[in-house]
């Protein structure tokens, strides 16, 4: 079959597109940008790609057209397609009907961590010689790409709240079925798509009506609005993490390059995980993914053994370089509640005596809005100084961030704003830059000017 992908330059559906290609399709596609590292790694497989949306296209005659929710109504090439009657599918539907229907899914959803727990259930299973297939909105370090069809019935799958697509304005996870849920969190975001946490809290509970009865959801405990999305209705097992009587951690040590912690499940300790990753929200997720993982047949006591050789996720407390004794990391957080957690698990893993200059770049939709701008200054509590980049944003950044002092500076341009870092860092400084975008290559940027300072 030839299918042709709209917006096929993004995570989720260049992933789809190299699954796609895997179980040996012909896969051409589309994007307003074509541009590296995505356009590189879909060229690799063989997959011809078109700069931008021409109805001309028309002409490929493809099967089917596979629809991403970057394409809305008024795309060009979308409404020729309408005219012509030709068919179509959202990306999240074309999955589940081709490949998941087949694959016994391993879903994660949440607002904050999908990306690293999947990436850390993944790799669990993989270590332990399950060859599963995934979809992961980003780019594990132990796999070379961040989607496979796999070799197994297990399926691992980063399972986002967001709309489906143009015509569909269901959450993308409601399509996969999962047989394994895990729930890590929840609380409002997509100020862009969702009115309120209750619109979202809705999406989860349908979410929940897909699992089945012998299926498990593995719950962070410690969420009021999943206790509330559940209240509504559960008819399959249920795992907490983050309880006294599910799962939880025990003697919790942060050494300089990894955290090491006791893996409790009620009163019985499984084993001592050493885990390359940084913070509270890090332990939590992996013990996530070792309850996810035990549903799918590996042993607790194996699955701590293979997160001891995890290598992490990029753009996820990412170490880019350091250049005149200042360190630049790199991290996609970008909702306040992420930008909090990542400083609290970098100022634990650095100590109080390291200065943390955090840069962000609120470009998110939710963020573009200013709907969240109110918690910028506490999430940023933690920095000892703080850069934003505010181009494009139709509130003031100035006065949202005026709780902090003089320790907020607001830049709108961006030579001044890698400036005003450089002057500011002093050697033994972390600069952590945060956003989910590229920010211009903000950090090579930073390296080359402390280098030449």
């Amino acid at each position: 079959m030839h299918i042709h992908i709209l917006g096929i330059c993004g995570t989720f559906m260049g992933g789809i597109a190299a699954i796609a290609r895997e179980a040996g399709h012909r896969v051409t596609g589309c994007d307003a940008n074509v541009y590296p590292p995505m356009s590189d790694q879909l060229r690799s497989l063989g997959i011809d790609l078109i700069e931008g949306f021409d109805p001309a296209q028309l002409v490929l005659a493809p099967d089917l057209w596979v629809v991403g929710n970057v394409v809305s109504r008024g795309n060009p090439l979308i409404e020729a397609i309408l005219d012509a009657r030709q068919p179509y599918i959202s990306g999240p539907q074309w999955l589940s009907e081709q490949v998941l229907a087949r694959k016994w899914v391993l879903a994660v959803a949440g607002t904050h961590g999908k990306t690293t727990t999947a990436s850390l259930l993944a790799w669990i299973l993989e270590a332990t010689g399950r060859r599963p297939g995934f979809l992961i909105g980003g780019v594990p370090v132990d796999f070379p790409v961040s989607a496979r069809l796999g070799d197994s019935e297990l399926f691992v799958i980063e399972a986002d709240e967001y709309d489906t697509a143009f015509f569909d304005k269901r959450s993308k996870f409601v399509h996969y079925r999962p047989r394994t849920a895990v729930l890590n969190n929840l609380e409002f975001d997509h100020a862009d798509i969702f009115p309120d946490l209750a619109a979202i809290e809705t999406q989860f509970h349908h979410l929940v009506r897909t699992v089945p009865r012998t299926g498990r959801l593995i719950v962070n405990a410690s969420e009021p609005a999943l206790e509330r999305v559940l209240a509504r209705g559960l008819w399959s097992e249920r795992e907490d993490f983050l309880s006294p009587g599910g799962w939880h951690l025990d003697r919790v040590e942060e050494q300089a390059d990894a955290t090491a912690f006791d893996v409790r499940f009620g009163d019985r300790t499984l084993g001592r995980c050493r885990l390359g990753l940084a913070g509270a929200h890090s332990r939590a997720n992996a013990l996530a993914a070792i309850a996810a993982a035990r549903h799918a047949g590996v042993e607790p006591a194996q699955a701590i053994d293979a997160l001891a050789t995890f290598g992490g996720v990029r753009r996820r407390l990412e170490w880019r370089g350091e250049a005149d004794g200042v360190s630049v990391i790199d991290d996609f957080a970008h909702h306040p509640t992420a930008i909090a957690t990542t400083l609290a698990g970098l100022r634990e893993r650095l100590g109080a005596s390291v200065r943390i200059l955090a840069v962000i770049e609120p470009r998110s939709n939710t963020m573009k809005l200013g709907t969240m701008a109110a918690q910028l200054p506490d999430s940023l509590a933690a920095a000892d100084q703080v850069f934003c980049y505010s181009a494009g944003l139709g509130w003031d950044a100035t006065a949202a961030l005026a709780p902090l002092g003089a320790r907020a500076s607001v830049e709108v341009d961006f030579d001044r704003l890698v400036d005003a870092i450089v002057a500011a860092a002093r050697p033994g400084d972390t600069v952590l830059v945060m956003s989910n975008g590229s920010f211009r290559g903000i950090h090579q940027r930073l390296l080359d000017a402390l280098a030449a300072r």
